[in-house]
C-alpha cells in the first residue's frame, strides 16, 4: 500500500466546487505541480480543489532498484515494454479511492479531473477510462496509457466522449511523442473527445503548455 497516505491540497477558494487530482511523475512528489496552481488562471467563479498525491515508494528496475516515489515499475528502457500490471492497478486503485473521496466530500465526478504527468499521467489515463462515474475530463502530459491492450475488454460506457487534453514535447526522450501520439489515436478510436497539444520541449513542461491547460480546466470544469 501507499507508503504516505497524505496529499498535498491547494484550493482556490475555501468552499470548491470543482476538484483536480493531479498525480506526479516518477521519482518527484506531491509537491512537484503544487506551484502550478496560481499559474493557471482558474476563474474566480470557479473555486477549485487540487489535490497532489504522493505516489509509493518503491524500488525502480530502470533505476538500478533504487527505491523512489513511482507509480508502477518500470523494467525496461521501452517504457511500454515489460509493464508492471500489478503496480499499475494499485496505483489506479489509489486514485479511485481518491476520485471517492472527493465525491463523498460534495464534488460531482462532472466537476472532477484527473490529471498526471509522466507515470502519473498514464495512471490517470488508465483509471480515467475506467472510472465507473462521468467525470469531467483527463488531463495527461507527456505520458501514454500503460496496458494498452486491455482497454477494449475494460473500458467504461462513461468514458465514451470523454475530454482528454493530452500535451507532449516533440524532444522527449524519455516518454517519446510517438508513443503519446499512438495514445491519441487509440483514445480517439474509442470515442474520446481528444485535445492533442505538442510543444517544442524535451520531457517537461512549457509556459505555452500551462496557459493552454488553463483554458482547457475552465471549460471542461465550467459546463
Amino acid at each position: 500500500m501507499i507508503d504516505d497516505p497524505s496529499s498535498i491540497v491547494v484550493e482556490t477558494d475555501p468552499q470548491p466546487l470543482a476538484s483536480v487530482i493531479w498525480l506526479h511523475g516518477l521519482g518527484a512528489d506531491g509537491h512537484d505541480f503544487e506551484g502550478i496552481v496560481p499559474m493557471l488562471g482558474i476563474p474566480a467563479d470557479l473555486p477549485t480543489r487540487f489535490i497532489f498525491p504522493h505516489a509509493p515508494v518503491r524500488p525502480i528496475t530502470v533505476n538500478g532498484g533504487m527505491r523512489m516515489r513511482g507509480w508502477y515499475d518500470i523494467r525496461s528502457m521501452g517504457i511500454n515494454e515489460e509493464e508492471d500490471a500489478e503496480g499499475v492497478r494499485e496505483s489506479a486503485a489509489i486514485l479511485a479511492d481518491l476520485i471517492a473521496a472527493e465525491m463523498a466530500a460534495g464534488i460531482p465526478p462532472e466537476k472532477i479531473v484527473v490529471a498526471g504527468f509522466s507515470q502519473g499521467g498514464a495512471i490517470a489515463l488508465f483509471q480515467g477510462l475506467r472510472q465507473p462515474d462521468k467525470l469531467a475530463g483527463i488531463l495527461a502530459l507527456s505520458t501514454y496509457l500503460p496496458l494498452a491492450s486491455t482497454l477494449q475488454a475494460e473500458i467504461a460506457p462513461q468514458a465514451r466522449g470523454l475530454k482528454v487534453f493530452m500535451g507532449h514535447g516533440t524532444q522527449d526522450p524519455i516518454v517519446p511523442v510517438h508513443l503519446g501520439e499512438m495514445t491519441r489515436d487509440l483514445l480517439t478510436d474509442n470515442g474520446l473527445d481528444v485535445s492533442w497539444n505538442s510543444y517544442t520541449m524535451a520531457h517537461s513542461v512549457v509556459q505555452e503548455e500551462i496557459a493552454d491547460i488553463g483554458r482547457w480546466l475552465a471549460s471542461v470544469l465550467n459546463t
